[in-house]
């Protein structure tokens, strides 16, 4: 069965190629700034996964610029997706909120807006200004679940329980809200069958799926876990076969924004092979082709 990609969907939707710009509002963390913790989830870098977004000193508007230059050879006459992607994009008052959105929003170039945050971190007054926006462009939502097992989570430190994730989901759908998961592949001590189970639960909920190889990098917990040989890395087969296992089970309805991700070279410390991003997704396309073929 052949799976719905970002590319087709974006496609089908706006009738052009669109590209996301990644940007930085400045945000903080649950995880980071002591109301939960302060050293944030175990694998969450030092730029709270938004190590390619743009420089957060900047207003919206003059990272859109750059994020356009930046991709500039590649599209002509295109458009592109706002991607609020550094640390917790809900996380600050509505009017602040509201200030750094609608930069984006305004626009001429940005045909939508994408928000990565925790479940947690979605209060009613935040969740009425995302559907008020919503009206004027696209908003896609992303949570950052991970798994649905509740070890795991204690484990990466997510702070919060699974009843969260599915409460937000809730009531996002009830705003008219898109709503994209993110899960991680290779959890230490999770097996393929818990991985495919957060999958398989997610896909009955949500709108899109986001699943992001594990990586350590330099100045997370993993790190020194890694470096202690207290947990291991997939490698690239594994990798390719847990991944295909996943496009078996997650339904056309449900796009697949990502089948992999990046981890920043100069903070990558395994599995290495991940830091050839042409090899992995050429990988990946030929063993999900063949599936497909079958």
């Amino acid at each position: 069965m052949k799976y719905t990609s970002l590319n087709q969907y974006l496609k089908n939707r706006f009738s052009t190629k669109v590209y996301k710009i990644a940007l930085d509002g400045g945000f903080t963390c649950p995880n980071r700034d002591g109301t939960l913790g302060t050293r944030g989830c175990i694998f969450c870098s030092k730029g709270g996964s938004g190590d390619f977004a743009e420089n957060r000193a900047l207003d919206i508007k003059t990272q859109i610029e750059l994020g356009k230059s930046r991709v500039s050879r590649k599209i002509k006459d295109g458009k592109y997706i706002a991607y609020f992607q550094a640390f917790t994009n809900t996380y600050a008052s509505v009017d602040r909120l509201e200030s750094l959105y609608m930069q984006a929003i305004e626009h001429e170039d940005i045909v939508a807006l994408s928000i990565g945050t925790r479940p947690d971190c979605l209060g009613d007054e935040v969740i009425e200004l995302l559907e008020r926006l919503n009206k004027i462009k696209p908003i896609f939502v992303e949570l950052g679940l991970q798994t649905i097992h509740e070890d795991s989570a204690e484990y990466i430190r997510r702070g919060y329980e699974l009843s969260v994730y599915d409460d937000a989901v809730r009531r996002l759908h009830k705003a008219g809200l898109n709503v994209v998961t993110h899960l991680i592949i290779g959890l230490p001590n999770e097996t393929k069958d818990d991985m495919l189970k957060s999958v398989e639960y997610v896909c009955r909920v949500t709108d899109g799926i986001k699943l992001q190889l594990l990586h350590i990098l330099k100045g997370t917990d993993l790190e020194a876990q890694y470096n202690d040989g207290k947990i291991k890395v997939l490698t690239l087969d594994e990798y390719c076969d847990i991944i295909c296992d996943c496009i078996k089970i997650i339904p056309k309805n449900v796009v697949v924004h990502r089948l992999t991700g990046d981890g920043a070279k100069k903070d990558l410390i395994a599995p290495l092979w991940s830091a050839d991003k042409k090899n992995v997704l050429n990988t990946l396309n030929k063993r999900i082709n063949e599936i497909q073929e079958k």
